[in-house]
């Protein structure tokens, strides 16, 4: 089950609940994820991620939004992450993933959602825990190898 995409934008917040801004190349770190984001962590939703094709969805109903605008760290194209199931094993550039989680609860209504009326960042935005070390920038591979530890 190889397929494969790339990173469009690596993303970062100070807080939680703010919009990410893009940052040139992050090094995800085992067991954390990227040092000095707001979500980073020793918990199961360690890096987001969200394809481009879910916020082109947004893009479509008149919202001006782009990476980092629904505050995931890494914005993929070309794989269709909220189908991946949990226990995927993806390498994001040089970097060994896990996915954790798909989608979340939304708690409160964000702003996407009072503009737009939908949001799809609770339903089709993966979260993953880092295995194994890597760093990772726009452009960069992203390859979805399997579930479980030998990627099958």
């Amino acid at each position: 089950m190889s397929k494969s995409g790339r990173v469009v934008a690596v993303c970062v917040s100070k807080e939680a609940g703010t919009p990410k801004q893009p940052i040139a190349e992050a090094a995800l770190c085992v067991n954390w994820g990227i040092h000095g984001d707001a979500h980073a962590g020793q918990w199961h939703r360690q890096v987001s991620l969200l394809a481009m094709e879910s916020i082109n969805k947004i893009r479509a109903k008149g919202l001006d939004v782009g990476p980092g605008s629904f505050a995931e760290n890494i914005t993929t194209e070309g794989v269709t992450l909220h189908t991946l199931p949990i226990g995927t094993r993806l390498l994001v550039g040089g970097a060994l993933a896990e996915v954790t989680q798909i989608g979340k609860e939304c708690h409160a209504r964000c702003a996407i959602y009072e503009a737009a009326g939908d949001c799809v960042m609770p339903r089709e935005g993966i979260f993953v825990r880092i295995l194994e070390p890597g760093m990772v920038r726009a452009g960069s591979e992203v390859t979805v190898l399997g579930c479980g530890p030998e990627g099958s």
